[in-house]
């Protein structure tokens, strides 16, 4: 393993196809703005180091990353990359991971646009992230005791469990199939819209016209805050253990709640059951 310490650069590809290295208290920031400082390697660590440039890490192979910082100037910094992990680091760039496979996250920052997208394999422990079009068409994905805040996220995600979350997003989880949510909170308007097998446990949803047109849809535990129009042209299993606003229309499965405002059935073949009280 070659040491590379103290260095301060700008050059383009400065440490082009390198192997087997470790990066230590680096700048890769300057006049010169040069890309693509660690395109095309393999064996890659990198330790308290700073990236203001764009492009750092694209086609590398085997990457770990702890206690760095990615500026708002690093755009795009983790692309085509594959066995990365990453740990007490600022990811602070636009679009700074897509395309990449088993990505781990750890006690990180993450204030990126356009964050995650088709990454096949991805675990995020213990961060705080904000994003618009988090994780987009992403598969085999894990989050624990993450506070996420941003709208559009999760949007044709496949395989991806849920746990101990708080997300504050809007339009959540469209079209996404096989997810699992147990013991978080999830707070924006039209959650989940036109998924498939999502499956919600001990959760807290709020917001208006959540889980409309979802297939395979189920709720166990779960509590329902400022929430109307709900399971518009559903197939639904749900136990709710709170008061709605409005349930609107229900397909097919049952629904039991403790009280609703209102029950709206106005078109054929809305046949899903609902049970209030006891």
């Amino acid at each position: 393993m070659n040491l590379i310490e103290n260095l301060v650069t700008d050059e383009e590809r400065a440490l082009y196809g390198s192997s087997d290295i470790t990066v230590r208290h680096c700048r890769f920031d300057g006049p010169a703005d040069g890309e693509s400082a660690l395109k095309e390697c393999s064996g890659v660590t990198v330790e308290d180091s700073f990236f203001n440039l764009r492009y750092p890490f694209w086609h590398v192979h085997g990457l770990s990353i702890t206690s760095s910082e990615m500026t708002d100037k690093c755009r795009a910094a983790i692309w085509y990359s594959d066995n990365v992990r990453i740990s007490g680091t600022k990811m602070h760039g636009v679009k700074a991971l897509r395309e990449c496979r088993d990505v781990s996250v750890n006690s990180s920052s993450v204030i990126s646009t356009e964050f995650g997208w088709s990454v096949h394999g991805f675990k995020m422990t213990g961060c705080k992230a904000e994003s618009e079009y988090f994780l987009m068409r992403s598969t085999d994905i894990t989050l624990e005791n993450v506070e996420f805040t941003g709208k559009y996220s999760f949007q044709y995600v496949e395989n991806c469990e849920i746990k101990d979350c708080v997300l504050n997003t809007k339009d959540a989880f469209w079209h996404a199939k096989n997810v699992t949510v147990k013991d978080s909170v999830i707070n924006g308007e039209y959650l989940a819209w036109y998924s498939e097998n999502l499956t919600l446990i001990n959760c807290t949803i709020k917001g208006t016209q959540p889980l409309c047109y979802c297939k395979g849809l189920t709720l166990i535990n779960c509590r329902m805050e400022d929430c109307d129009l709900a399971f518009e042209r559903s197939e639904v299993e749900a136990e709710i253990t709170t008061p709605v606003i409005s349930i609107k229309n229900p397909l097919s499965g049952h629904i039991s709640v403790p009280e609703v405002g209102e029950i709206i059935r106005d078109i054929p073949g809305a046949e899903g059951e609902i049970t209030v009280g006891g």
